[in-house]
């Protein structure tokens, strides 16, 4: 393949193929998947919203994530050194793409600052599930909101907050195989198995059905809302991680053996498990504790969530076993978030893993504790701006300036028979078009979902 960028000899990397699958999952699965995707499938009415969110995802699965895994895994680099190979190969200059791939990482670098606030959070509130205070608050939505609206504040979750961080930057010092591939293999397991397990118990409860009924509810006349595709693909775009950087860096430690079409699919599939689980746990939750699931975001969870598991039988268990399976969620993709900024140093600097975890580490903890509490702002300007932005550079740079003969090699490697002729054409202009939709949408609605 000509211009490759091959990784060095001595560069870590996931050792089995469900390893890199797992570590694929967890960056995907995240809070996109439990406070944004059940308020989605809430507000468009069930089916109604599910139909063209699985439309996209089969899109974004068969294309975007094939194509970032492939951009990594070719040039054995994160999005500086992949896209400085891509704009070799079609004017021999690096130093443009480079320059270019400095966007998704630091898109990358802000959006896990911000997500080390939510990661505080989540901590904290797994203590306070295991510890009983949680449960101790009742169904006094004073005490719940003010306690939320404390740990939100400037300065209010510093210890948590660090808490969170050293916990994410020890998986991430003990590398790719000892540290992301083994935490992953044990996290998503158990995320799985606790959310269905969590599943099973509520749809037990007098009332959940209602939710059931809600979700598997079909309007039609909704599907003739442009808005509710926009928020569709919004969500799946988002919810797979596809943004030039975290797909783009765990590709790049992917042996040359590996099926990336194979490997992509499971992850679309799983991601989208996850969503439903989390839907089908908690608009069902909702609908037993006699509660609308009017509002996402950090409030669902935070606030309304927490006075519906105080108000039902067994409560104080839900609540852990909710609040353990966030926290898996959430560390796994702030993981996953992190690396392409470490990964950044130790390829442009030569440094060592230890000191560039280290380094990103005391820069992404200083500045989390500094945006408490603006935190809401900062991830809205990150994910509606710089993350789509990273995407479709992503996809314009494989698949415009690379070449047609460079991405069908990159995708082809390691499966038994090159990809079909449906891929290049569905990629290049389908998916770049639906995403640079994305990124104008997102700019125009405030936030895409």
């Amino acid at each position: 393949m000509a211009s490759e960028t091959p990784a060095p000899a001595t560069r870590d990397g996931f050792q089995s193929k469900w390893g890199f699958i797992l570590a694929c999952i967890g960056s995907a699965v995240g809070m996109g998947n439990i406070w944004r995707f059940p308020i989605l499938v809430s507000a468009w009415g069930g089916m109604t919203f599910l139909i063209p969110y699985f439309i996209f995802v089969i899109l974004i699965g068969s294309t975007g994530i094939i194509e970032e895994m492939s951009l990594g895994r070719a040039t054995g680099a994160g999005p500086i050194g992949a896209f400085g190979t891509c704009t070799e190969l079609r004017t021999g200059n690096r130093k443009i793409g480079e320059a270019i791939g400095l966007i998704p990482v630091l898109g990358s670098m802000a959006l896990a600052i911000g997500y080390s606030c939510i990661v505080g959070w989540i901590i904290k509130y797994t203590f306070m599930a295991f510890s009983g205070s949680l449960a101790g608050m009742g169904q006094n939505m004073d005490v719940i909101s003010g306690t939320f609206g404390a740990a939100a504040s400037a300065w209010g979750n510093n210890a948590w907050l660090i808490i969170g961080l050293v916990v994410n930057f020890a998986i991430m010092a003990l590398g790719i195989a000892n540290g992301i591939e083994k935490a992953n293999k044990i996290m998503m397991p158990a995320l799985f198995v606790l959310f269905l397990g969590l599943g099973i118990y509520i749809a037990t409860l007098p009332g959940a059905s209602g939710g059931y009924k809600y979700i598997f509810t079909i309007h039609p006349a909704g599907l003739a809302d442009p808005r509710l595709w926009i928020y569709a693909f919004g969500q799946a775009f988002f919810s797979l991680s596809v943004a030039g950087n975290g797909t783009v860096i765990y590709g790049s430690y992917l042996s040359k053996s590996e099926d990336i079409p194979s490997s992509a699919r499971n992850v679309a599939i799983f991601d989208t498990l996850a969503a439903l689980l989390a839907a089908f746990v908690i608009i069902p939750a909702m609908a037993a504790g006699s509660a609308e699931l009017s509002s996402g975001g950090p409030g669902l969870m935070f606030i309304y969530l927490v006075n519906v598991f105080n108000g039902m039988p067994g409560g104080r268990i839900v609540g852990i076993v909710f609040f353990v399976c966030v926290l898996f969620a959430g560390v796994s993709s702030l993981v996953n978030l992190y690396e392409a900024p470490v990964a950044t140093l130790q390829e442009k600097f030569g440094m060592k893993r230890l000191p560039a975890v280290v380094i990103i580490g005391v820069i992404g903890c200083v500045v989390a504790l500094c945006i408490q509490a603006i935190v809401s702002g900062w991830m809205d300007v990150v994910s509606i701006y710089i993350c789509p932005l990273g995407a479709l550079l992503a996809g314009v740079m494989f698949l415009w300036v690379a070449g047609k003969k460079f991405a069908l090699e990159s995708v082809s490697e390691g499966i038994k028979k090159p990809i079909g002729g449906w891929f290049y054409p569905l990629a290049k202009y389908v998916y770049c078009v639906c995403a640079l939709i994305a990124l104008i949408a997102g700019a125009i609605l405030g936030g895409i979902g």
